[in-house]
């Protein structure tokens, strides 16, 4: 725990908040905890759209299930 600390530039306390999962530990300290790891490449998974099938999920179920698009020559059309 003293190497990651050390490796990570940060305190043992500060290393056991982050692994209790504290919100008030700031990201940065997060991704460098991970660098000392060998672990930041995953940091990008977190954020990749592509890996969120739950995100992807309720977007999908959020569309309309229709589009009416505009009839030619009606309302608001002035040519």
């Amino acid at each position: 725990m003293t190497v990651i600390a050390e490796r990570a530039f940060t305190s043992r306390a500060t290393l056991q908040r982050v692994e209790a999962g504290d919100p008030g530990v700031s990201i940065g300290i997060y991704a460098a905890v991970l660098q000392a790891l060998g672990l930041l490449d995953r940091l990008l998974q977190v954020a990749d759209a592509a890996q969120d099938t739950v995100g992807q999920s309720l977007a999908t179920a959020a569309l309309p299930l229709r589009v009416r698009l505009p009839r030619a020559g009606g309302k608001g059309n002035h040519d």
